[in-house]
């Protein structure tokens, strides 16, 4: 309806209300969906406005700002903070530097209410403190009560939340003649440790090995027994007769998840556990590659979260790199399954 600017007051607005100033400067002075107070009278007769277009609230019925604070409340787990209010809608921002993770069924589930949607970045990723990660509104001004009182009471658990990383202890086996004896120099350590840093975790020590099985073994027993909460592997990851690391860690007690993963960069890797110590083998394209195997597996086990063959299997959907001539990753579709 069309009303007064003085009978305005407890109104909501259907529109932007423009200021334009001297030098050409032109913005909002009230955006829709604003709840007319009193104070706001004289700065709407000062641009020229002496009648609006406005709802007026019923019983029963929920402004959009209200409304997003009850979705943002119903869906958002740990690690979660609001941003303020913008055109209806709320984005959710990560406090701590983990793992994103999101009930993609319960998504959609949310999506399926009508009149009322949720928007997410790809579960299972890295995310920075102070990212945004998501954000909600439902699409009318004013949306009846009723179909956000039916959300809360389906929502059971998180939609989205962020796990934050464990700084984990972490043990290097470098294995191969050509390293140990040093006709090459390693290059494979100075990037986990950049890698495994930037993660929060610290790096416990590198070992190096030769092509036995025998001195590969007593590495990794070597780490766990100084208290290792996860080792990693580097070289011997292929099929050539004198690579044996994934002989090592099965001989070192490894229950091994999978040997070969499904995605390029990273088809050679191996996941075992030795007493729920993870153990990794990596192979040489987490070296070259800025975003690998690596990058999709080990955030899920710094934030606690149990990776299971299944898990690895579903990274085929996505696990084929691109291979772009300059890396956006985490920004492009590379382990986003």
């Amino acid at each position: 309806q069309t009303i007064p600017v003085g009978q305005a007051v407890g109104t909501v607005l259907c529109h932007d209300i423009t200021r334009i100033e001297p030098g050409g400067r032109k913005g909002p002075v009230f955006r829709k969906g604003h709840i007319v107070r009193e104070e706001d009278i004289p700065v709407l007769l000062s641009v020229g406005k002496e009648n609006l277009y406005v709802y007026t609230p019923h019983p029963g019925q929920l402004h959009e700002n209200e409304a997003a604070v009850r979705i943002g409340n119903a869906v958002a787990g740990q690690n979660l903070a609001f941003s303020d209010i913008k055109e209806g809608r709320i984005n959710f921002l990560s406090t701590v530097h983990g793992l994103l993770r999101v009930d993609v069924p319960g998504l959609c589930a949310v999506n399926s209410c009508e009149e009322i949607v949720l928007a997410t970045l790809h579960t299972m990723q890295e995310v920075q403190k102070g990212q945004t990660v998501g954000g909600t509104r439902v699409i009318p001004l004013i949306i009846d009560e009723e179909k956000i009182t039916r959300l809360e009471g389906m929502v059971k658990a998180p939609v989205l939340e962020v796990l934050p990383f464990r700084p984990l202890k972490v043990g290097i086996v470098t294995t191969g003649n050509e390293v140990y004896s040093g006709r090459i120099k390693d290059a494979f350590g100075p990037v986990l440790k950049k890698k495994f840093e930037a993660l929060g975790s610290s790096i416990l020590g590198q070992a190096f090995s030769d092509d036995s099985i025998e001195m590969t073994v007593d590495a990794i027993r070597g780490f766990i027994a100084q208290g290792a909460e996860m080792v990693v592997c580097t070289g011997g990851m292929s099929v050539d007769p004198d690579d044996r690391t994934p002989a090592a860690i099965r001989a070192a007690g490894g229950e091994v998840a999978t040997y070969g993963a499904p995605t390029f960069p990273g088809a050679m890797f191996l996941l075992a556990h030795i007493n729920q110590i993870p153990v990794l083998g990596l192979p040489g394209c987490v070296m070259y590659y800025r975003a690998s195997i690596f990058d999709l597996v080990v955030p899920r086990i710094l934030a606690g979260v149990p990776v299971t063959r299944e898990d690895i299997v579903a990274l085929g959907h996505g696990g084929f790199c691109a291979g772009c001539g300059e890396c956006r990753y985490p920004n492009c579709a590379f382990g986003k399954n």
